[in-house]
């Protein structure tokens, strides 16, 4: 198997127009991705703060988030791609934080 790579959307593409979709449903299908991207990172900003706020070392945060130190550091490090919405509004209820959604 050739695993050599022969393409790279540019930062600014739009990866669902190179795997072929219609223009209009890739620029759905981005703006989808874009939202949900957004939404992980402000998620994972929100626990990270409260790390910080607390002054707790990522062991102490595992343990109170009963996540491992690890999954600890890719929250801080917004490693979002790693976490699903569900994971880490579960992670935020542990902090006694208060989720609301707006939609428009």
């Amino acid at each position: 198997m050739d695993s050599k790579t022969t393409h790279i959307t540019p930062i600014n593409g739009n990866v669902f127009v190179d795997l072929g979709f219609e223009p209009e449903v890739a620029k759905q299908l981005k703006a989808h991705s874009d939202m949900i991207i957004q939404a992980k990172l402000t998620l994972a900003k929100s626990v990270s703060d409260w790390i910080d706020e607390n002054q707790l070392k990522q062991e102490q945060a595992a343990e109170i988030l009963n996540i491992s130190r690890p999954r600890v550091s890719d929250v801080v490090n917004c490693k979002v791609s790693k976490f699903s919405i569900d994971a880490l509004i579960a992670m935020l209820a542990k902090t006694g934080k208060h989720i609301q959604f707006n939609i428009s």
